[in-house]
């Protein structure tokens, strides 16, 4: 490694299993972005049970190994690459999605939102209407349990074994 790399800490998966291949590695080499990609500084990351199957390599699609789990982040950016003028919000595996074809409801809770093939014009109709319902307060939001990056056995374990009536797990980095 190069005298003066920047180092950052990251959950790394060496090979496929239970909740125990979940390493915390405080020694990955802060990633530099490539062409069209920008780097998220992750404050949080969401664990949600389809990271856990990808973890136990009983998901349809698995990673390369090795990898780094968690595709729903907050962050902020920390660098963009060459040709990355016009970007959308990203996570590491993809986009922070928004669909209301994908709206699951139960009484007055929703379930999984995402605008994803939505105009301009309705992403910003819906983004105001949920932003509106927040303040008013007819709409709110559930977050689950919170745990620190080093209790990320934990969380994967406790998304898995728990009712799944709160939402995903969060993991504070």
């Amino acid at each position: 490694m190069a005298t003066g790399q920047k180092l950052m800490r990251a959950v790394r998966v060496f090979e496929f299993g239970g909740p125990e291949v979940l390493k915390l590695r405080s020694d990955i080499a802060v990633p530099i972005p490539k062409d069209h990609q920008v780097l998220i500084k992750v404050h949080a990351c969401g664990v949600n049970p389809v990271e856990t199957y990808i973890r136990s390599g009983t998901y349809s699609r698995k990673p390369l190994l090795p990898y780094t789990p968690g595709s729903d982040v907050a962050g902020v950016i920390e660098a963009v690459g060459d040709n990355a003028s016009a970007f959308k919000v990203v996570g590491s595996r993809g986009t922070i999605e928004i669909n209301p074809r994908d709206t699951m409801a139960k009484e007055s809770s929703i379930i999984g939102v995402t605008l994803f093939s939505s105009t301009k014009e309705e992403f910003q109709q819906y983004a105001a209407a949920l932003q509106a319902g927040m303040e008013i307060g007819w709409l709110k939001p559930v977050i689950g349990s919170q745990y620190p990056l080093e209790k990320v056995a934990e969380a994967h374990e406790n998304i898995i074994h728990g009712s799944g009536a709160t939402g995903k797990m969060i993991l504070l980095l």
